[in-house]
């Protein structure tokens, strides 16, 4: 008894206020005589038409860098916030001059220090195919060719990402346009190449809704050969299959995701070990910088804080202990998404640096695990403005004239970026310890993203006095965990799910 009834397509706008105001520009809340899906106008191509806009809009925003501050003059590029990347290591990371990634040493006049090239080994390929598209020569056109082929080549991790997250809950498709309307996401796409870990990472997440454990392991591992972070996955799935008792799912991810990464990183790790190693030692050597609370307390304590890297472990640790205690112990097994926003949050709080992009690591997980616009706009209001603050801040030090932000009005958006970042975390942490809150069970489901874990009966919990395991499957879709909270005698019919869905008004719903 997985789920007493099918969940219908879920309509923000019949739930979600903010969802429901924002709609009057488009004609109103969805009513009973729409069509789920209808017609040409499916919630796929919405969201990625969407998607492809607002990227649109963002490559539009770059685009005085574009015709000349990436080249001329040292702070123009801040001071217009258009600051990417991509044009600048075109030519300092050797791909103007055809070197080849992790195998050649790189111009020490160009390169700022860097021997090697200081990414992981997909996403140096991605870099490497993109100069492949690019004509040859290290000149402003060529720097300016390279960035549109990457950003032509970024547009589809946009859209993949964008719908994917419309895939993984299939009752509740039109939450992708909260990643496709994100503003933070078309200011960010193209300052550096983390689209690319996104999209595969929301591959990894789709694939395991559909319960393929093997495809989602194998581009966990492709995910965490481009970016690191894709791994901290493993930590979430590991506790939910342990209170579920998924230990062969488990360990076919995990396995896969290995092997895949072995397989991506060996052909250069053995005959380039210098080169493919220059990403790990570049990451543990990095000093504070910026976006960081580290960077606050350096700053305002003068202190170099040389042992950062121990304190950032130490606190990733307790917080991943702390996010184990909750997947545990919490009233219901919390979804996959939730818990996997936590963990790269954590990351992102505690980390020594916060570029800017590092946002989108977090965008199609926030839209999974709390798909609510106020609270997703509350949060991308505080990272637009961080987006904003970190460009005047470089400006204020890298000009001469120090016009910009100064110091202390840094720190303040750095605040803010921490404080919007911590709410929403606040937010997945009081769903899944009331799970009456979260907006994605409110029509009874359990975790639709959660592939084998959705519906699963529980194997272990810390939790005293709940029902046993073999009951509990019989109750885990009605949205309580016990038999004592179970809905009355009569049962639901099918067009009518328990507990009921929040609507708006009749006049609403006719529209």
């Amino acid at each position: 008894m997985a789920h007493p009834h099918k969940p219908s397509v879920v309509h923000p706008t019949a739930q979600d206020e903010v969802a429901s105001a924002g709609s009057q520009l488009i004609g109103g809340p969805a009513g009973r005589r729409a069509v789920p899906g209808g017609g040409w106008w499916s919630p796929v191509r919405v969201v990625a038409l969407v998607a492809i806009g607002m990227f649109a809009l963002g490559m539009a925003q770059k685009s005085s860098c574009y015709e000349e501050h990436w080249f001329f003059g040292a702070t123009a590029q801040y001071t217009h916030a258009c600051y990417s990347d991509i044009p600048h290591l075109y030519e300092s990371r050797g791909f103007a001059e055809g070197r080849l990634p992790y195998f050649e040493k790189l111009p020490e006049t160009l390169s700022g220090g860097m021997e090697y090239l200081e990414y992981p080994v997909l996403t140096g390929l991605f870099m490497e195919v993109a100069s492949w598209l690019t004509p040859d020569g290290g000149g402003i056109r060529e720097a300016q060719l390279y960035w549109m082929v990457n950003a032509g080549l970024l547009l589809v991790c946009a859209v993949v990402i964008a719908v994917c997250v419309v895939r993984i809950h299939r009752n509740r498709p039109w939450d992708g346009l909260l990643v496709a309307l994100a503003p933070a996401l078309a200011l960010n796409a193209t300052i550096n190449w983390d689209l690319l870990a996104g999209a595969l990472t929301c591959a990894a997440l789709l694939m395991w809704s559909r319960s393929r454990t093997v495809w989602a392991g194998v581009l966990i591992g492709l995910a965490t050969a481009a970016k690191l972070y894709p791994a901290l996955l493993l930590g979430p799935l590991l506790v939910l299959c342990w209170r579920a008792g998924r230990w062969r799912e488990l360990a076919v991810t995990t396995a896969a995701a290995a092997v895949t990464w072995l397989a991506v990183n060996l052909p250069v790790m053995l005959p380039a070990p210098e080169g493919w190693s220059k990403f790990y030692t570049f990451s543990q050597d990095r000093p504070v910088d910026v976006g960081s609370f580290w960077l606050i307390i350096s700053q305002r304590t003068g202190n170099a804080l040389e042992s950062v890297n121990t304190y950032a472990m130490a606190l990733m640790a307790l917080g991943c202990a702390g996010i184990a205690l909750l997947a545990l112990a919490a009233p219901r097994r919390p979804r996959l998404a939730q818990l996997a926003f936590l963990v790269v949050a954590l990351f992102v709080l505690t980390n020594k640096v916060y570029s800017p992009q590092y946002v989108l690591w977090l965008i199609p997980l926030a839209a999974l695990a709390r798909p609510r616009w106020r609270d997703f706009l509350v949060w991308q209001s505080c990272e637009v403005l961080y987006y904003f603050g970190i460009w005047m801040y470089l400006a204020y030090r890298h000009g001469e004239d120090q016009q910009g932000l100064s110091v202390g009005g840094y720190q303040l958006a750095i605040l803010l970026h921490l404080l919007g970042t911590a709410y929403l975390c606040a937010m997945v942490v009081r769903d899944a310890l009331r799970p009456e809150h979260d907006p994605v069970r409110r029509d009874g489901s359990d975790d639709p993203g959660g592939g084998v874990l959705d519906g699963a009966p529980d194997a272990f919990t810390l939790r005293r006095g709940d029902a046993p395991p073999a009951a509990q499957s019989a109750y885990v879709a009605w949205g309580v965990s016990h038999p004592a909270e179970a809905p009355p005698p009569a049962t639901p019919r099918p067009d009518q799910p328990w507990p009921p869905q929040t609507t708006t008004d009749d006049v609403s719903r006719e529209t």
